[in-house]
């Protein structure tokens, strides 16, 4: 959790296993408590000359899985904002880009962590695809290091080295791959 973060609490929306809004719930208590919220998981896409997938590799400081790789960024609409319009919020916030997004349904996904937390997560899949030229810009509050790679090379890697990666990163890429 950041500094920003325990001042100015952010809020998820809580739902039901049809992604039926229930109600809100503080983020860390969510996370605490295993409730179910919305959340979204987004994959920047390029061709370069293969198809490669922007991931980042989760700030040290996180307070749920610090310092492993996931997707390109991964957070929780706020009330009354969209899915798409809350990955392009937070891949401005998290990586500096901005790029059109495309929602290919959700999965839901409940992780637990060594430190009693959770993620019990409705996980929207949103996509998209680099322009060329595009610089990442990342925030240091939120990234630790990004890299572009190969589908193949990142399946063979998570599935060799599963502890180097989020829980819920299999599945979505599963979802991100077949849509894109």
């Amino acid at each position: 959790m950041t500094a920003t973060e325990c001042v100015n609490p952010e809020y998820v929306i809580l739902v039901d296993d049809q992604d039926r809004q229930i109600g809100l719930a503080e983020k860390l208590e969510a996370h605490q408590k295993n409730l179910l919220h919305r959340a979204f998981s987004a994959f920047i896409f390029r061709k370069h000359p293969s198809l490669e997938i922007l991931m980042q590799q989760r700030a040290l400081h996180k307070y749920h899985s610090p310092g492993l790789w996931t997707n390109t960024c991964c957070s929780h609409p706020r009330m009354g904002e969209s899915v798409i319009d809350a990955g392009q919020r937070r891949l401005q916030e998290e990586m500096g880009i901005s790029v059109p997004l495309k929602d290919l349904g959700w999965f839901q996904y409940n992780a637990h962590f060594s430190n009693g937390l959770s993620e019990h997560e409705v996980d929207h899949v949103l996509v998209g695809e680099a322009q060329d030229g595009m610089i990442v810009h990342p925030n240091p509050e939120e990234v630790h290091a990004y890299q572009w790679v190969t589908i193949d090379d990142l399946e063979r890697d998570l599935a060799a080295h599963p502890e180097k990666y989020t829980q819920w990163l299999g599945q979505a890429l599963q979802m991100a791959k077949a849509g894109f």
